[in-house]
């Protein structure tokens, strides 16, 4: 594949310049000596701090907490960028640690402040709050936090577990999965690849080379399933642990829908309309089964397209793609997401060691994200690479707030980074007209929404299962068995499913990682397909309402920030109104003469 296009965009790594040039820096120990000295300086607020505390002196504490913040997310990103670059690196593992250790001893010194923000009564948190501006918000989600926080020591106790407990388990994980080589046989051929490099064949146009990918990804995963299934149970029991019997969360789910301040219901009645959905895209799965020649999809046969070859788009093409459809959106949002191109805060190129999958961090509000992918040359990453554009758009939109405030919450995290996807796929359709490159498009579209709501949505049904399970000391295998039966219950007769999926599970960092985070995924792509019929019907009228969306960041709570918009996020018919959309694309596609091939 070519690497450079004659616009000068280039598969490389990403530069981490702007945070330090390299852990020997002498900015790097200057930087931690900084955040040695925010955090004593701080600590001198301990004993001014009363029920009477002025406004004003509000405001001073705030500001130092957030320059206390900006500081070490620095230090703290550095290490986590330079190990997700290259997770063999052991100077990178090593001072991932270090600052994941400083970060439990930064949370512990600093702890009093929140402690005595959730301790305060109703009437004095009352009149203070509304002097904290911007970070009111910040405040706020800390008070929702009131019942279950712990005392200082045992807090203190718990963020000093968290270092050599559920962080050095998700290391762990991490440093076993992405040294992982993969052999496949092309043309004759034995290769060695990356998962990334895998998965191309995974959703290639060879059935027989799909088969054997998926079979080769689930043969090395396996190897190492009681080991990885064994970090999954320790995870999750720390997880109800901490959460279930020690804080009173009454589960393990209802940690993340607090933190991500979503009512329980909500997330009860997204996942339950997602469940009574299943049956939409099983109809998918026998119509794509049609377009194939099959009589029936096997679960290796999800993702393949359905025109011969997938063409071709050099790096270069992709990013020229993906600006042009934002530009025509909204020239800002190209302009925003150029800003990452520009800063080489970009890593595209595919090698061995580096973290897999992709993703979006946005460090503090002065500098731009960085966006990691592995860019191979399909559509399919054109749209990956639309989706974390779309992410770092969404951050940098954001920036007029605090740092304490800035990040949008999980489910409205995905809203820019879905959009984006959006506007990509509607640009290809508008001005390539290729009838092949049209299909492959349609039927991806349908593809990509069942794996970010269908498939997301069962992974939150299957990690809620798990982990009552784990409660009750289930094995590894009884925890496989339980995800294969999930599967049938997701694809019920459509397809052929092999016991190959036993595995899978162990091979989703995200249920490693942070649990439950998977249903923000269905949330957001719900509530685009929501938005993006606005934008249909309205046009430009529609922009502000999006974009006062993406510049709240998470200056204020998913449901009001929603509302604002005119949207309910506790209507089951507004989660069911995103399946009518899709509904109308797959009654579309069945409509298609399939001789138009």
């Amino acid at each position: 594949m070519d690497k450079r296009s004659p616009t000068g965009h280039e598969l490389k790594r990403w530069s981490l310049a702007d945070l330090f040039p390299s852990f020997e820096a002498p900015g790097w120990s200057a930087a931690l000596l900084d955040v040695e000295a925010k955090v004593t300086a701080f600590e001198g607020w301990r004993a001014r701090l009363s029920p009477e505390l002025s406004p004003d002196d509000l405001r001073a504490l705030l500001a130092d907490y957030e320059a206390l913040v900006r500081a070490f997310s620095r230090v703290y990103a550095f290490a986590q960028l330079a190990f997700a670059a290259d997770t063999q690196d052991q100077q990178a593992q090593s001072y991932l640690a270090k600052t994941q250790q400083l970060a439990a001893v930064v949370e512990n010194r600093t702890l009093f402040f929140k402690l005595w923000w959730k301790g305060l009564d109703e009437a004095a948190a009352a009149r203070l709050q509304p002097a904290a501006g911007d970070v009111a918000y910040f405040l706020e989600a800390l008070r929702l936090q009131r019942p279950h926080t712990l005392s200082e020591p045992e807090e203190k106790i718990v963020n000093l577990k968290d270092v050599n407990g559920a962080a050095a388990l998700i290391n762990l994980y991490d440093t076993i999965t992405n040294r992982y080589t993969f052999k496949l046989t092309v043309e004759g051929e034995e290769r060695e690849m990356t998962r990334g490099e895998l998965s191309v064949y995974i959703q290639g146009t060879d059935p027989a080379l799909r088969a054997a990918a998926y079979r080769e990804l689930f043969r090395v995963f396996a190897a190492d399933a009681p080991v990885l299934g064994q970090i999954y149970q320790y995870r999750a029991r720390d997880w109800r642990s901490e959460n279930v019997d020690l804080r009173h969360f009454a589960t393990p789910i209802a940690v993340r829908n607090l933190g991500n301040d979503i009512p329980d219901g909500v997330v009860d009645t997204l996942l339950q309309v997602c469940r009574s959905n299943a049956g939409l895209f099983q109809r998918y799965f026998r119509l794509k089964a049609r377009w194939l020649g099959m009589t029936r999809l096997r679960r290796y046969d999800v993702y393949a397209p359905v025109v011969k070859s997938d063409k071709p788009f050099t790096f270069g093409e992709a990013v020229d793609l993906t600006l042009r459809s934002f530009s025509a959106f909204e020239p800002q949002m190209a302009s925003l997401a150029q800003r990452v191109l520009e800063t080489d805060h970009l890593d595209s190129e595919v090698r061995k060691g580096k973290r897999s999958g992709a993703f979006c961090a946005s460090v503090e509000p002065s500098l731009v994200p960085w966006v990691l992918t592995s860019y191979q040359g399909r559509s399919r990453d054109i749209a990956t690479l639309a989706h974390e554009l779309g992410h770092a758009v969404h951050g940098l939109m954001a920036t007029g707030h605090s740092a304490l405030t800035t990040d949008a919450s999980l489910p409205l995290a995905e809203t820019a980074s879905t959009f984006g996807e959006m506007l990509l796929v509607d640009y290809l359709l508008a001005t390539d007209s290729d009838p092949e490159v049209q299909r492959d498009l349609l039927f991806r579209q349908m593809d990509d929404a069942y794996a970010t709501i269908m498939r997301q949505a069962y992974f939150a049904l299957f990690e809620r299962q798990a982990h009552d399970m784990i409660l009750q000391d289930a094995s590894v295998d009884e925890l496989s068995r339980a995800y294969l039966e999930n599967l049938k219950e997701q694809f019920g007769d459509s397809l052929d499913l092999s016991e190959d999926f036993l595995v899978e599970w162990v091979a989703i960092p995200h249920i490693y990682h942070t649990p439950f985070y998977v249903y923000a995924y269905a949330f957001g792509q719900l509530l685009v397909l929501s938005l993006y019929e606005q934008y249909r019907r309205e046009g430009a009228s529609f922009k502000p309402r999006y974009f006062d969306i993406l510049m709240a960041g998470g200056s204020d709570s998913p449901a009001r920030i929603l509302g604002r918009a005119g949207i309910d996020i506790h209507s089951a018919a507004f989660w069911q109104g995103g399946f009518h959309r899709i509904e109308e694309a797959l009654t579309a596609l069945e409509q298609l003469p399939l001789d138009s091939t």
